[in-house]
């Protein structure tokens, strides 16, 4: 790894970070709509729930009073059938009065006694005449009694049929009142049904949406992992960086080091350097001087310096 390559791979895992969290901050947005989402259909179900509870309470209850009324009606109806047998044997009874009539009418009967009576009541007749004709009304009483049982038979009919439609009356009043409260049970019934309907749809959608509430949830500690993942990378790359830098600087410490030391030791050999020549200017310088003869100003000088520097060593 160079030192060209570290930071550029820092750079690229800092923006690999920030794609992630970017990524984690737009799944933590859809989470929140998510859950909230989730919250509204939970409480919806629940609401639906209870009203659907209280549709069934009703609608049993109106079933049970259906039940009711059924067993009402049916009581009653059971006491039409009595009535109908009473009147099945009556009409069996004209059936075979009608089996004796004579061929002619009642109204032709009835005509001809009339005629008879009235003759009788109002014509002088000699007694065998009346007689006759006396005969006659008895033999046409006998024929009428057959009508007039048959009439008589016919007002019991009448009486029971009359008695039937009270009965009938009232079975009616319960099957219309049945009628209607099945009607209501019904449409109670749909409703609930529909709204049965959409809390099931309801229910469905907030389990998908906690599903995908899991799933993002599951993306983001995926990439929470791949961050620490990173970032540990990156804090490896830095103290790799780091011990390079260390080792770097220790190097150039020691050769700072060793260049102090090259350029001291030059400097003492220059030095030593100049101080023989100075020496050897000055002992010619103090030589020349001894044998009389001139010396310059520079030659006086290093002769000064080196009796200065003998007088220090003294």
């Amino acid at each position: 790894m160079t030192e060209k390559q570290t930071p550029s791979q820092i750079s690229n895992i800092n923006i690999q970070i920030d794609k992630l969290k970017q990524q984690i901050h737009e799944n933590s947005e859809q989470i929140k709509k998510f859950i909230e989402k989730r919250d509204q259909l939970h409480e919806k179900v629940r609401k639906s729930r209870e009203e659907i509870n209280q549709l069934k309470v009703e609608r049993d209850a109106l079933n049970v009073r259906v039940k009711e009324l059924k067993q009402q009606r049916d009581a009653v109806r059971v006491n039409v059938t009595p009535i109908m047998d009473e009147v099945k044997v009556l009409n069996d009874k004209i059936d075979a009065l009608k089996k004796n009539l004579p061929r002619i009418s009642r109204q032709e009967l009835q005509q001809e006694l009339d005629a008879i009576e009235w003759k009788i009541s109002t014509t002088s007749l000699d007694l065998q005449e009346e007689r006759r004709l006396i005969d006659n009304v008895k033999e046409l009483e006998t024929q009428l009694i057959g009508y007039k049982k048959i009439a008589i038979q016919h007002k019991k009919i009448k009486e029971l049929i009359e008695h039937r439609k009270t009965f009938d009356a009232q079975a009616d009043v319960y099957h219309k009142e049945l009628t209607d409260i099945a009607k209501r049970s019904q449409d109670l019934h749909a409703v609930l049904m529909e709204k049965t309907s959409v809390m099931r749809r309801d229910r469905v959608e907030a389990d998908g949406l906690h599903k995908s509430f899991i799933t993002a949830k599951e993306q983001n500690n995926l990439m929470y992992e791949q961050i620490r993942l990173l970032i540990s990378q990156a804090t490896g790359i830095r103290l790799a960086l780091r011990d390079q830098y260390h080792v770097r600087r220790k190097e150039d410490q020691v050769r700072r080091k060793e260049d102090d030391d090259k350029r001291k030791l030059e400097q003492a050999e220059r030095a030593v350097k100049e101080q023989a020549i100075k020496e050897k200017i000055g002992s010619e310088a103090r030589e020349k001087l001894n044998r009389g003869e001139k010396v310059s100003w520079d030659e006086f000088a290093m002769m000064l310096g080196d009796g200065e520097d003998s007088e220090a060593e003294a």
